[in-house]
């Protein structure tokens, strides 16, 4: 058995794609397994791999690990972008709750009826605009340095960038208004371990395309 951790998910982003993110960021090779079919789920459910029945699930260092934001810690922990002390973890985590929360705005867009698509969209801006991003964008201002937190290179930076650039995919210009979070896009894009992951041929996934919808449908309903 290869010590690389393995992601069970199907072949899509979802929650399992910041893991995929945070991973290929420490430059930790992974392996993946993807589900096709409800009977994948069904089987890795009665075989006892689900804690609480669901995926994504993390098998790392023994565990089979499940819940995105505990693999998402534990894998910052591991591999030193967790902060040095635990104020910079509880700054690392404000920073990241955020970030998750426009996340899932973001996942769930593809996922909205026709008639509520553009109402979602301008949800989707306005709190990216007027909520969020400012808030990156002051971090970066007052204290002048390259990363969020520590000015060392974190979870939080990583994802982050992850979120800039799904924010980007709906809407092109949505970062106009913030020249200091265009350059730290620039900057963390460019940190050798992303860069990798931001070339074709990564374990980096597309966009969900409507086409693919009713396919991962089936395999969680």
């Amino acid at each position: 058995m290869s010590g690389k951790p393995k992601l069970h998910y199907f072949n899509g982003r979802g929650r399992m794609e910041s893991i995929r993110w945070l991973l290929a960021a420490a430059g930790v090779e992974f392996e993946e397994c993807f589900l096709e079919t409800k009977d994948d789920l069904i089987k890795l459910q009665k075989d006892g791999s689900l804690l609480f029945q669901q995926v994504p699930m993390v098998e790392i260092d023994g565990m089979k690990m499940v819940q995105t934001r505990a693999i998402l810690s534990y894998i910052a922990a591991k591999y030193n972008l967790y902060g040095k002390d635990l104020k910079e973890r509880a700054l690392i985590d404000m920073y990241v709750e955020a970030i998750i929360d426009l996340n899932e705005l973001l996942m769930t867009h593809i996922l909205q009826p026709a008639d509520k698509k553009e109402q979602h969209l301008a949800t989707i801006v306005d709190k990216a605009t007027n909520r969020y991003f400012p808030v990156y964008e002051k971090v970066l201002k007052d204290h002048g340095q390259d990363f969020l937190v520590g000015n060392q290179f974190s979870r939080a930076d990583v994802q982050l960038l992850e979120t800039l650039l799904m924010a980007e995919e709906c809407k092109p210009d949505i970062l106009a208004k913030f020249p200091l979070l265009q350059s730290f896009k620039a900057r963390i894009s460019n940190i050798p371990t992303i860069k990798k992951f931001l070339q074709p041929g990564s374990q980096r996934k597309p966009p969900l395309q409507e086409k693919d919808v009713p396919k991962v449908m089936k395999i969680f309903h």
